[in-house]
């Protein structure tokens, strides 16, 4: 055997030989061990959940030099918007409309229909994205034609959950919205296109307009190389110019086209809270990191007398060190096992209750995910062994066996320990104080009233197949019957219909507008206003009050041209004056039988709750929409209602979809998802790490307490009171505390930066009840921490204490 290979040999035994007595010394301290390990895998696994949703949610997020174009600041065009942008641009090498909707599905081996999510795109919208498909083609130019043979395009998952494979789907015939229609494509496997959750895409095919409304189209464009934002801004404000112009709409500095990048538009919220959601995760390690490294040190000085008794019988200080060193890193690996375990389940939770996020569904703790948690594990073992071992790097075998006072105890020591105990409360206000601030906006937007009674209101989003129902004789024949059935189930009250579901109908219908005795001056813009159609007992179904003038009438078709506004356009365009009676020119059309102005209701929430509000209702009774909503007021529980209207809707017609039938006391708890998903998930890390906080000042306490048993003794020998030691212990803790939160204060004001406004409803990021608040949050949870050890050093008993050392 070489030198070489019985220099290895040897190290290899060494190494065996510590890692043995590591386990062993760690078998010794069950409590130490299984706390550091719980600590350390909550630390690992909430981290690398997050690197793994972050990682997903990125991965979808390769859009450099995709745009989306705004009008006014919203992603809603026009048919005439499109095609002028498409045909004047020079800023873009693809340029594609999408409208999103829900369609009735039958296919050659489904017996009952469902309600999917479909897609009605241009070739430029997958030219725009640099998309190509996975198996068979995408839409083509000649599928936009008027008239053109229906195509469809598939989902991987929905195309292997429908046919077994991609491949097996391509040429089947599929009924989509009542057409038949052949599959020609399927698209890449996990593929969800960022603001495009669609199943089945196909052509949109587009009529030549007639006027410059109604708008409900987004448009998506792929910059040319060397094309900045700004520049195709410049282009697209140009043509919304000369789009004005030929539609007779005035333009003005609001009223332009502008193109956004598309995660500026659709993700900046998401973009935002994802680097708080991994800066609370950050903190959580670092305040676990500094929770172990404190335990580790308590651990150190308690050892001592066993490291002067190995220092005595010949160790050297090295294989001190490296006794130490093997307990951190089997500390580090049963964290780094225990977390990815919890990393898993972490995954698996924040899919299933985490906000809805492009590519969330898509995390997994994969590969990169288990080799980050190992990274992870390591940094936290180096951290949370690092000072035993430079105490005895920096002393000697004379020291350590004079009493092992260099493995952790003295001045330096202790300032140690109080700057972990400090750190771990300077951390955990700044991540309190965002948690709350989201935790009081969500409780804010509860308090909003929508303008709608939601008790005992079910409702139900019907879409009509165009195959059966393609005009209004037919739209209109269905509803009647489903209605008058509706209205028989007992229990029911009023049955209405409308185009537009509130209180977070994003698509609901808009347009613009002009009023006769008010128009706009030139180069102003025209206003804008969400301008749903609604059925006889839509008000009364969803208890809208009525304000002034009248609703509508059998009288009220769609050449009579009535129109009802909302509180807020009358107070808006109207505010020294009644507005009934009044009249405008809707979508430009300059040509049209003016609208007039019959009625005033309370304002409603269709764009979510803290949304304008500016509205304006048509009469359904001509232009029937193939999709409608359905709303039933009831003197019965809504629950019990559910089923009922369902068979009283498939009696008129069994092959039309009906899943998303639901009260809407759950539609509007769906409609604050998000703001709720955000707050429980910073609140809940914002609560481990006060947590772990507390631990750590309760930690420092006990040992104090046990360090200084002999102390304590001495004083009550000496006529101190038990509520004087209590005071003491208190006081010490509650100092580190203080300072700790002093710090986290500073943090907090830079913190709080972070958190958008418009992410905030009725809530200052800057309110000092705020900081106040979760001050006290944290020094009561910091004074219950410190009252345990204090209630024990009061119960030392002088004699016993003296005579224990």
């Amino acid at each position: 055997m070489t030198k070489r290979a019985e220099q290895l040999k040897g190290a290899v035994e060494h190494t065996t030989r510590d890692v043995r007595h590591a386990a062993r010394s760690l078998r010794r301290s069950p409590g130490f061990t299984i706390s550091a390990i719980l600590v350390l895998a909550i630390g690992i696994g909430s981290t690398t959940a997050v690197f793994s949703a972050v990682n997903a949610v990125l991965r979808e997020r390769t859009h450099d030099g995709l745009a989306i174009i705004l009008y006014r600041g919203f992603p809603s065009l026009s048919t005439a918007d499109y095609r002028a942008i498409e045909e004047q641009q020079r800023s873009f090498t693809a340029v594609g409309g999408y409208r999103g909707g829900v369609a009735a599905f039958r296919s050659p081996t489904t017996r009952e229909p469902e309600q999917v999510r479909t897609a009605r795109v241009t070739t430029g919208y997958f030219d725009a994205l640099e998309l190509g498909a996975a198996a068979g083609r995408l839409i083509q130019r000649s599928d936009e034609a008027v008239g053109a043979p229906a195509v469809a395009v598939l989902g991987s998952g929905f195309a292997e959950r429908t046919f077994g494979s991609p491949a097996n789907a391509l040429g089947q015939q599929i009924s989509v919205d009542g057409t038949s229609h052949m599959v020609v494509g399927v698209l890449p496997p996990a593929h969800q296109p960022v603001a495009a959750r669609a199943e089945i895409w196909t052509a949109l095919q587009l009529p030549a307009p007639t006027r410059r409304g109604p708008f409900g189209m987004q448009v998506f464009a792929r910059l040319r190389p060397g094309v900045t934002y700004e520049s195709a801004t410049a282009d697209v404000t140009g043509i919304s110019r000369r789009v004005s112009e030929l539609w007779g709409a005035s333009s003005g500095d609001t009223a332009r086209f502008v193109a956004s990048p598309i995660t500026a538009t659709f993700l900046a919220t998401s973009n935002r809270m994802l680097r708080l959601f991994g800066a609370a995760v950050a903190i959580v390690l670092l305040i676990g990191v500094a929770n172990v490294a404190s335990l580790m040190l308590v651990r150190a000085i308690g050892r001592s007398q066993e490291v002067s008794l190995r220092a005595m019988l010949g160790a050297s200080r090295w294989q001190l060190v490296r006794l130490f060193v093997a307990e951190s890193a089997l500390l580090g690996i049963a964290g780094a096992a225990a977390g990815v375990a919890v990393g898993a389940l972490a995954i698996r939770a924040l899919i299933a209750i985490g906000p809805s996020m492009p590519g969330l569904t898509m995390a997994a703790l994969d590969a990169r995910a288990t080799f980050f948690a190992v990274g992870v594990a390591i940094i936290a073992a180096v951290a949370t062994g690092a000072y035993p071992v430079l105490s005895l790097l920096r002393g000697g075998t004379a020291g350590l066996a004079a009493g092992g006072r260099t493995v952790g105890s003295g001045r330096g020591t202790a300032i140690v320990r109080s700057g972990f105990v400090v750190s771990q409360f300077a951390l955990a206000l700044p991540l309190l104080a965002i948690a709350w601030l989201l935790l009081a906006s969500f409780a804010r937007l509860l308090e909003i009233n929508p303008g709608f009674e939601t008790q005992n209101l079910v409702t139900a989003r019907v879409t009509l197949p165009s195959g059966s129902y393609g005009d209004d004789t037919t739209i209109a024949a269905y509803w009647t019957r489903a209605l008058a059935r509706v209205r028989e189930i007992p229990g029911v009250t009023v049955a209405g219909l409308g185009g537009s579901m509130p209180p977070d109908d994003f698509g609901a219908s808009n347009d613009n507008f002009n009023l006769v005795d008010r128009p706009v001056a030139n180069g102003r813009p025209e206003p804008n206003a969400a301008w749903p159609s609604v059925g006889a007992g839509y008000f009364d179904a969803l208890g809208i009050r009525l304000l002034d003038g009248r609703t509508f009438t059998p009288l009220d078709t769609g050449t009579s041209n009535s129109v009802i506004v909302s509180r807020s356009w009358a107070r808006k365009y109207y505010p020294d004056r009644s507005p009934i009676g009044r009249q405008m020119i809707r979508g430009g059309c300059t040509e049209c039988v003016p609208s007039t102005v019959v009625g005033v209701v309370e304002d409603v929430a269709y764009v979510g709750l803290t949304a304008p509000r500016d509205a304006m209702y048509s009469p359904l009774t001509e232009g029937w929409w193939r999709t409608l909503f359905l709303f039933v007021r009831t003197t019965r529980a809504p629950e019990q209602l559910i089923e009922p209207v369902r068979e009283a809707l498939r009696s008129v017609d069994p092959s039309i979809p009906l899943q998303d039938i639901r009260t809407m006391d759950q539609r509007l708890y769906e409609s604050v998802a998000q703001p709720r998903h955000w707050a429980l998930l910073l609140g809940s890390f914002a609560m481990t790490a006060v947590g772990l906080a507390a631990i750590g000042i309760f930690g420092m306490l006990s040992y104090a307490v046990s360090a200084r048993r002999r102390e304590i003794g001495v004083r009550m020998a000496l006529g101190a009171g038990r509520h004087a030691v209590v005071r003491l212990i208190l006081a010490s803790g509650m100092a580190h505390a203080a300072v700790g939160t002093m710090i986290g204060i500073a943090g907090a004001l830079v913190a709080t930066r972070l958190v958008g406004e418009d992410t905030l409803t009725n809530v200052s990021r800057s309110d000092p009840r705020v900081f106040v608040l979760v001050t006290a949050i944290l020094l009561g949870v910091a004074a219950v921490a410190c009252w345990l050890p204090a209630r024990r050093a009061a119960s030392i008993e002088p004699q016993e204490a003296l005579r224990s050392d």
